[in-house]
């Protein structure tokens, strides 16, 4: 699943008149990044939510088929937060686990290590963390076990920042004590904690939350 609901407000004036995920990034659509990435580690179905100038992205994207995907889209009346979008798409996603892509984010993660490398049974998610950039220095969880391949910690030392990159069962959202038609993936992380997997990736990330990390983005994929 690839989240696109969401109102892009830091990166005004740009997304006065254009969803976030349609922001160009030296020309092509923040978002189409994400989908390619997807289509070459053998991802064949993706469901996009939208909400915010969301028929801008159903228009551009359609069905999926120059990407090598087939597409369907979570259509929501008013942004749901990112659980609560999940939630309401989760029909479309099936009974499997599923990747989750916040589609503001650009990472050059191969996401076929995580394909082959199944949940374990008793594990409702895995999360990528990175480093902390600077827009977030005191990050957001820490990880027990070792920083490859541990779990995920609200109390461990040092502390890292969530990628906006998840893989998750469908029960980690069914099975939340206090869902509701709006709330975020953060407090349902937090819940967890102790029994997700986490893992820190430490190659290209960039959280495109503002003009000013567009600006640095397009500057280091021009000098790549």
């Amino acid at each position: 699943m690839v989240l696109a609901a969401g109102f892009g407000k830091r990166m005004r004036p740009l997304t006065d008149s254009m969803p976030k995920p349609l922001v160009p990034v030296l020309e092509k659509p923040l978002i189409e990044y994400t989908l390619e990435r997807l289509a070459a580690a053998g991802v064949k179905q993706v469901v996009i939510n939208t909400a915010y100038l969301g028929e801008q992205i159903r228009a551009r994207l359609g069905s999926g088929e120059r990407f090598g995907l087939s597409i369907q889209y979570s259509v929501e009346s008013e942004p749901l937060e990112t659980a609560g979008g999940i939630t309401k798409a989760l029909p479309l996603l099936g009974s499997e686990p599923f990747l989750v892509v916040n589609s503001d984010v650009w990472c050059d993660f191969d996401f076929t290590a995580w394909i082959e490398n199944p949940l374990p049974e008793s594990c409702p998610g895995r999360l990528l963390m990175v480093p902390n950039p600077p827009h977030n220095p005191e990050g957001d969880f820490g990880i027990e076990g070792g920083i490859d391949k541990g779990l995920l910690s609200g109390s461990a030392k040092p502390r890292y920042t969530f990628a906006g990159i998840s893989y998750l069962r469908p029960q980690i959202l069914t099975g939340y004590p206090n869902a509701r038609e709006r709330y975020g993936l953060g407090e349902v992380f937090a819940h967890n904690e102790d029994i997700m997997q986490a893992e820190v990736y430490r190659g290209g990330w960039c959280d495109v939350g503002t003009p000013e990390r567009l600006k640095k983005l397009e500057e280091r994929l021009t000098t790549n």
